[in-house]
């Protein structure tokens, strides 16, 4: 009788043990809150899960060039979803909003451990009149609660349209890789 108390106590302390990484605690840190709540209730990408790198596809050297923006995210834990577009603003001495791009379709990418989707900024060259004189800029993620990501501008002045509105748009996300 008393063996079966002994084994099934023997086996209790044996899962404990195997659940625990090198540094004694769970390994499945539920203990933490996630960074951003609701992305990671709805199974959302949240910004500190993901690796960014910001780079030009094609610069615009000259005002009233046309050149694109490329940030591409990698998923550094457990597998998520993005949804939609990214809120992308430039940093000037005024903030300003980057319009989604009106043609781009709004897509749903899941991102496996390592994955990658990417979105792109096309932007219009300005000639220092009447542009956005923009050294950073920063992207959210939808349905984030987390803080945006802020990433350099080094590619020159971005120009207004008539009314005001800046020359540039940002597209919907996309898988990116393999």
């Amino acid at each position: 009788m008393r063996a079966v108390p002994i084994t099934v106590t023997t086996l209790a302390a044996a899962l404990l043990l195997t659940a625990c990484d090198s540094g004694g605690h769970s390994g499945n840190d539920d203990a933490k809150p996630p960074a951003t709540p609701s992305a990671a209730a709805s199974g959302g990408c949240a910004a500190d899960g993901l690796d960014a790198q910001v780079g030009p596809v094609s610069e615009a050297p000259a005002a009233g060039d046309t050149g694109t923006v490329t940030v591409t995210l990698t998923n550094k834990g457990a597998e998520c979803t993005l949804k939609g577009f990214p809120v992308v603003r430039l940093h000037a001495d005024a903030d300003v909003d980057v319009p989604q791009d009106p043609t781009a379709p709004a897509q749903s990418v899941t991102l496996p451990e390592q994955g990658t989707a990417s979105f792109t900024i096309t932007y219009v060259r300005g000639d220092g009149g009447k542009s956005v004189a923009a050294s950073t800029a920063s992207y959210a993620l939808p349905n984030s609660t987390g803080a945006p990501v802020d990433f350099e501008w080094s590619y020159g002045d971005v120009a207004r349209k008539d009314d005001g509105a800046v020359d540039a748009t940002v597209s919907g996300f996309q898988q990116a890789g393999d």
